[in-house]
């Protein structure tokens, strides 16, 4: 079909080049690309050494702890009333806004980033690969964020109430049997794994999808192992709890959830999705 001036019409109105261009810009990036740019993400973090990575995760581990503080914080300012969590959680969100603009090394974060090469090239280098930065991370997490929580312990900077509220936070999330803090963990790496999808091309709102995924994480009570370990571990270091009710009632199934809820829900799915439009990709 021609129009008047007996150019072909293929029945989209003509643009100059640049409205071209703001078309192109304004067009969300397909699921291919977002896929890409977290797959070359984690082949990156494959070449990290082994110090890089313990350090980056160490302080990760440290960073979380501002959650616990932040939280507390809120929630002994605020007076003792039902919508006292829907103002204090955005607390929770501190510590996750610290580490992921900082760029540091978070475990749940891990569930998606290396997770990506391997289901593109299932191969056991890969994999041996995956596990190297999982352990490296996860143990580098923990020991900053026991760290972090034994100086809340030992420390007299906080009040008698400060301590009080961080007493609660962390009888709260201990609470529940193996099968409640699993799918509660599930839910929570789901949503972290998200985050991690959207970060790349969230450009200047990049700050509010930390703020409102990590807020409901926090709302919802949902576990996640390197937050919910601070608060865990300021129990086990005033003597409430043993480490070994630690390991068993929160550690263990929490892991185990948000490494189910990162790469299945999140990993696995999204991957799936861009393999199935590969003829349109090419």
């Amino acid at each position: 079909m021609e129009n008047r001036t007996g150019e072909k019409n293929d029945g989209q109105a003509r643009l100059p080049e640049n409205e071209i261009h703001e078309v192109r810009r304004r067009t969300a990036p397909r699921a291919a690309i977002v896929h890409e740019a977290i797959r070359h993400e984690g082949e990156l973090e494959f070449q990290r050494s082994h110090s890089a990575l313990a350090w980056s995760g160490f302080a990760a581990g440290l960073s979380m702890g501002f959650s616990l503080v932040a939280e507390g914080l809120l929630q002994h300012h605020l007076p003792d009333a039902p919508w006292r969590p829907l103002v204090s959680k955005f607390g929770y969100s501190i510590g996750f806004l610290i580490v992921i603009l900082g760029r540091q090394q978070l475990f749940t974060e891990n569930t998606l980033t290396p997770i990506l090469p391997l289901l593109q090239t299932p191969r056991v280098g890969i994999l041996l690969q995956v596990l190297r930065l999982w352990l490296i991370v996860l143990l580098a997490n923990l020991s900053g964020a026991y760290l972090f929580a034994w100086g809340l312990a030992d420390s007299s900077v906080f009040s008698a109430g400060m301590q009080r509220e961080f007493l609660l936070l962390g009888t709260h999330t201990l609470q529940g049997d193996f099968s409640t803090v699993l799918i509660s963990a599930i839910y929570a790496g789901w949503l972290i794994a998200l985050t991690v999808w959207l970060l790349p091309f969230a450009e200047t709102a990049r700050v509010m999808v930390i703020i409102i995924i990590t807020y409901l994480i926090g709302l919802g009570g949902f576990r996640h192992i390197i937050a919910g370990s601070v608060e865990v571990f300021y129990l086990v270091g005033i003597g409430a709890i043993s480490f070994a009710t630690y390991l068993q009632n929160f550690f263990l199934p929490t892991l185990l959830g948000n490494i189910i809820g990162g790469i299945t829900l999140v990993a696995v799915i999204n991957h799936a999705q861009v393999v199935a439009g590969g003829d349109q990709r090419k």
